[in-house]
């Protein structure tokens, strides 16, 4: 007999909009001297025995007229037993289309450093499964290309962040077992409606599709107020609905929270995800200078 287990592989977001570097090198704000730096941490499936947790942390800032640059790290768990660090370095090339519009073209180069600990796993058979009689520690190299449209009221995004299939099991000694990264395909995209001076209404949307699991699609619609205060509410299709708020404590510093509540059979199991950011912009040229709108949504 033989039976496929589909389960999530790249870390989910709800925040997307603002952790954009981290799925696609394209991403460019072309601001000249901006310097943008965030953290974000996400605790999936609260109370579920071995739901995700994960931690990322992005820079990125202009390099030449051109050419912006980035580097991004995300660490990942599940449970006690999995473990993944990404580490990649980002060049993006902005390319004029017209004068409001431009293009740009991404490349992402890093590794992968996995691991896992089967130390006290619990097996449902008497007899230990051979496929993880042995921990791993392995590092494996990759590679994602990206491309980015955008004007000053919107963009679209298409990539694929992790080109490589890396094997984490490979085995065929009596028992074949097969654990691998498939391709993950990412499009994005979002628009800013001005419908006054002090009221600005924000939807996005990313789409997530690999082999071998159904498409993944995030709706999300957001509203600045007073370039102060932003509230949103978002849809995952047949998974969760959230909600979003984040703050502008300063003109560099902007704190963010989304609660995702489940609604798929999962939902028995667990209270929810929670997940927290925190945004930090910096002009090079102007010391102590935020900016009026966040590049980071552009």
């Amino acid at each position: 007999m033989g039976f496929m287990a589909l389960a999530q592989q790249d870390p989910q977001y709800t925040q997307y909009m603002y952790n954009m570097s981290v799925i696609n090198p394209a991403y460019a704000t072309d601001t000249p001297g901006a310097i943008n730096l965030g953290v974000l941490y996400r605790t999936q499936w609260v109370g579920s025995v071995g739901g995700p947790q994960t931690g990322s942390f992005f820079g990125h800032t202009s390099i030449t007229n051109r050419l912006e640059g980035g580097l991004s790290i995300v660490h990942d768990e599940i449970g006690d037993v999995v473990k993944e660090t990404n580490v990649y370095a980002d060049v993006a090339y902005i390319i004029p289309v017209s004068e409001k519009n431009k293009l740009s073209f991404g490349l992402k180069a890093g590794a992968t450093f996995f691991s896992t600990n089967f130390n006290g796993f619990v097996y449902s058979d008497p007899e230990p499964d051979p496929a993880f009689a042995n921990n791993l520690s392995k590092t494996f190299p990759n590679v994602g290309v990206g491309a980015f449209f955008f004007g000053e009221q919107y963009y679209v995004g298409l990539s694929a962040p992790n080109l490589l299939k890396s094997k984490h099991l490979d085995s065929d000694s009596g028992i074949i077992a097969a654990g691998a990264e498939e391709l993950h395909m990412f499009l994005t995209g979002g628009y800013v409606f001005n419908l006054n001076e002090n009221l600005k209404l924000k939807p996005a949307f990313m789409t997530k599709a690999v082999a071998g699991a159904p498409l993944s699609l995030d709706l999300t619609v957001n509203t600045l107020i007073n370039n102060f205060v932003e509230v949103g509410a978002g849809y995952r299709f047949d998974d969760a609905v959230s909600g979003l708020v984040n703050i502008r404590i300063s003109p560099s510093l902007r704190v963010g929270y989304a609660y995702d509540y489940t609604i798929s059979n999962l939902g028995r199991f667990n209270s929810g995800s929670h997940e927290i950011m925190i945004l930090f912009d910096i002009n090079r040229l102007i010391p102590n200078k935020g900016y009026d709108k966040s590049p980071r949504f552009f």
